[in-house]
């Protein structure tokens, strides 16, 4: 169970018992206060019947009085003695209502016995008041009856209330004595639960507190492996473990990505270190051919002998070559430097992408035949218009050639192109080679800048290895692509994808 649970749990159990006893001693009060006004209405209600009681007995001896004075006088009531011996039945009636409103519920069928009575014989002492003055008036008024009945209904009465008066106080003091055992109960049940909550809350976040110290100071002793998978809790401690154990996964995948950044790094500064050297001696070599011929040309320019006219422009021929090879190297280092910069940029213009291809064909003739190789070009008459960039179309073709034709020997190299049907308005190039081939390993960085396929490529063959990644950077730039096939020993198929218009990529974009 969560930490959250358990507090919650905790506290609404504390809040029950704070609840329950609370609920006890406003029930208590309540009781107590209901017993308590039962048993003032029981006590009003005897001290009332009392009262009434002693009423009815003043009552009856004054009607006897005056009953034995009607029969031997003929003294008459004033209106002023009437009135006050029907004011005291009236008063005597008011008093047994009163006490009707105190004798409810269990005391109703006393009460109603007593009223039944009682009506009886005030309504006969109020008929002998009002007739006392008529000589023909006869009532026996000695006749004890009607009176004991009422007396007796009374007593019974009062008696009844008396009982349940003790009733009451009873309820009241049990009340008082079960209410309080429970405060105490609830009181020392809350206590005791507060505490046993309290410590096993304190033992079980000491526990998963250290459990993360623990697991804290792994991590940061460099042990990242370390998982903390020993806290049982779904809540907040298992949330902050979990956390813990992601931090640890993320520093460690970042250390890694350091590292393989690193190490990418000082791949990349080895490349570059390889690359200046191999730089340098593509620099060097066609520098000495210009510097040793011209050098030559000048000495033969100061003899005096005749000027060997043949021999002199093979050695210019020779120079021109050299510093065309010089600046193309020179052309292919700023324009891979301006694509890293960003600043390389289109110029489209509508162009045969037949001619352009074969007139790159056409310049590298002579490589092809100084390695045996033939050409063989298929597909190209029916291609469609490209409305792109024709210099850097021309470039892509002319590295590809090239570095077809310096890993090919003795062999054949094909160029063909067609339409693609599932995507209209996008055209593929392909150049293939029976070369040396490349391995599945090198074909995942033969695109990249200063890197060949393997550290003896450059001596062997030359080059710095800037055509393929210039190539793929421009088919980029144009909106298209490249990709690679290749088998050792078979040969090397590149594949150019190209928009016709690059408005075409920015639409599928």
């Amino acid at each position: 169970m969560s930490l959250r649970r358990q507090l919650t749990l905790s506290l609404v159990i504390i809040l029950v018992l704070f609840a329950v006893n609370v609920g006890t001693h406003f029930w208590g009060s309540y009781a107590r206060n209901e017993s308590m006004l039962a048993y003032r209405n029981s006590v009003s209600a005897a001290q009332l019947s009392t009262e009434v009681e002693q009423l009815l007995e003043d009552q009856r001896q004054q009607i006897l009085i005056l009953a034995a004075l009607r029969d031997t006088t003929e003294e008459r009531l004033g209106d002023a003695e009437l009135q006050r011996a029907e004011d005291a039945l009236v008063v005597i009636n008011q008093k047994i209502q009163k006490l009707g409103k105190l004798s409810r519920g269990v005391t109703g069928l006393n009460y109603d016995l007593l009223w039944q009575s009682s009506s009886n014989l005030l309504k006969r002492w109020l008929k002998f008041y009002r007739s006392y003055n008529d000589p023909t008036f006869q009532m026996n008024m000695n006749d004890p009856l009607p009176f004991l009945q009422a007396s007796q209904r009374l007593s019974e009465l009062e008696q009844r209330q008396e009982f349940i008066a003790a009733q009451r106080s009873d309820i009241i003091d049990r009340t008082i004595d079960l209410t309080d055992r429970i405060t105490v109960i609830g009181f020392f049940s809350s206590i005791f639960l507060t505490a046993t909550l309290g410590y096993f809350l304190l033992s079980y976040t000491n526990t998963s507190l250290k459990r993360l110290k623990k697991g804290t100071e792994r991590f940061g002793s460099g042990d990242l492996n370390y998982r903390i998978d020993n806290i049982d809790d779904t809540g907040e401690l298992g949330d902050l473990a979990d956390a813990f154990n992601d931090m640890s996964d993320k520093l460690r995948n970042a250390i890694y990505d350091v590292r393989k950044a690193r190490d990418s790094a000082d791949e990349a500064n080895a490349a570059k270190s390889m690359f200046l050297a191999n730089v340098s001696h593509e620099l060097r070599t066609p520098l000495n051919a210009i510097i040793g011929y011209s050098e030559l040309l000048h000495d033969e320019m100061d003899d005096k002998s005749e000027i060997n006219r043949p021999q002199f422009q093979q050695d210019l021929g020779t120079i021109i070559h050299s510093g065309r090879q010089l600046l193309s190297l020179i052309d292919d280092i700023l324009d891979l430097s301006k694509i890293e910069t960003g600043k390389m940029s289109l110029h489209c213009e509508t162009f045969n992408p037949t001619v352009i291809i074969k007139q790159a064909c056409d310049v590298l003739a002579p490589l092809l035949r100084s390695n045996h190789n033939e050409l063989r070009i298929s597909g190209l008459e029916e291609l469609p218009a490209l409305y792109n960039d024709a210099a850097k179309f021309r470039q892509i073709f002319t590295n590809l050639l090239s570095n077809a034709n310096k890993f090919t020997q003795d062999g054949h190299i094909s160029v063909s192109a067609q339409e693609v049907p599932e995507r209209p308005g996008w055209i593929t190039f392909t150049v293939e080679d029976t070369g040396i081939g490349i391995t599945s390993d090198q074909m995942s960085y033969v695109f990249d800048a200063f890197v060949q396929a393997e550290s003896s490529t450059s001596a062997n063959y030359g080059g710095t290895g800037l055509g393929l990644a210039i190539s793929r950077d421009f088919c980029m730039l144009m909106g298209g692509s490249i990709t690679v096939e290749s088998e050792i020993g078979v040969g090397s198929s590149f594949t150019v994808l190209i928009p016709t218009d690059p408005e075409l990529t920015h639409a599928a974009a």
